[in-house]
C-alpha cells in the first residue's frame, strides 16, 4: 500500500483529499505546515508528498528546494491555487514532478498520484545503495555523503561490479575481464590504476585491497 502525505494548511481540502485516498486505496495522513512536511519526508515511511504552495510557515518550493538540495527523491505533486505558467514552471524547474491547479478534478489528482508512484518504482530499481554510497545506473553517477560524483565508463563499471558484490573479494583477472575484456593483457597495471581512480573519488576507505588476490567493496 503506498503512502502519501499531504501537506495542505486548508482543513476542507485536507479533509477531502485523505478521505479521497484512502478511499481508493492508499494510505494517507495529513500536516499543515512545511517544517512537519520535511520531518516526515525524511523519515523514509512516505513514498510521495502531496504539496500546497502557500504553507503558513514556509512556502512549498523552499521545501521542495530543501528537499532536493538533502538529497530526498520523494516524488512531489504540488496542489496549489498559484496557476501563472510562471509558478507551474518554477515548480518544475526546482525538482517537483507534477503541478496540479486549485480548483482540481479528484480523479484527474489520483491519475498524477500513480503515474508518480509507477515512475519512482520504476527509478528506484536503478539505484544501488551500501552504506553513504549510491550508484545511478541510469545516469551512470555515483552520490557520496548526498555529494554527486561524475565517473568515466571504466570507473563506472568497475563500480558496479562492486556494488553487485559488496563484501566479496572479487580477482584483478575478473576486474579486467569485466571492463576491458578477455583480450586485454592480463600483465598489465591497468585494474591498480583504475582503482586508485575510483578510490580518488568516492573515498579510499569503500575499497578493501586483499592483498595477493583483488579488491572487495567494504559492506555498509
Amino acid at each position: 500500500m503506498s503512502r502519501i502525505l499531504v501537506v495542505e494548511d486548508e482543513p476542507a481540502i485536507s479533509d477531502f483529499v485523505v478521505r479521497g485516498l484512502r478511499e481508493h486505496g492508499f494510505a494517507a495522513a495529513a500536516v499543515t505546515n512545511g517544517a512537519a512536511a520535511l520531518h516526515h519526508a525524511a523519515t523514509g515511511e512516505f513514498d510521495l508528498l502531496l504539496l500546497d504552495i502557500g504553507l503558513p510557515d514556509r512556502d512549498g518550493f523552499s521545501v521542495i528546494r530543501q528537499l532536493r538540495a538533502s538529497r530526498n527523491d520523494i516524488p512531489v505533486v504540488v496542489l496549489s491555487a498559484r496557476d501563472s505558467v510562471t509558478d507551474t514552471v518554477k515548480g518544475l524547474e526546482i525538482g517537483a514532478d507534477d503541478y496540479v491547479c486549485k480548483p482540481f478534478r479528484f480523479e484527474e489528482l489520483l491519475a498524477r498520484i500513480r503515474l508518480r508512484l509507477r515512475d519512482a518504482r520504476m527509478s528506484s530499481g536503478m539505484l544501488m545503495r551500501n552504506g553513504e554510497l549510491v550508484l545511478d545506473l541510469r545516469t551512470r553517477r555515483a552520490y557520496v555523503d548526498g555529494r554527486t560524483v561524475e565517473l568515466t565508463t571504466r570507473e563506472f563499471l568497475l563500480a558496479e561490479l562492486f556494488f553487485r558484490r559488496p563484501g566479496e573479494v572479487i580477482s584483478r583477472e575478473e576486474l579486467l575481464s569485466h571492463v576491458w575484456g578477455y583480450d586485454f593483457d592480463p600483465g598489465s597495471n591497468v585494474v591498480d590504476v583504475y582503482i586508485r581512480y575510483l578510490r580518488r573519488k568516492i573515498g579510499a576507505e569503500h575499497i578493501e585491497t586483499v592483498r595477493g588476490v583483488g579488491y572487495r567493496l567494504v559492506r555498509r
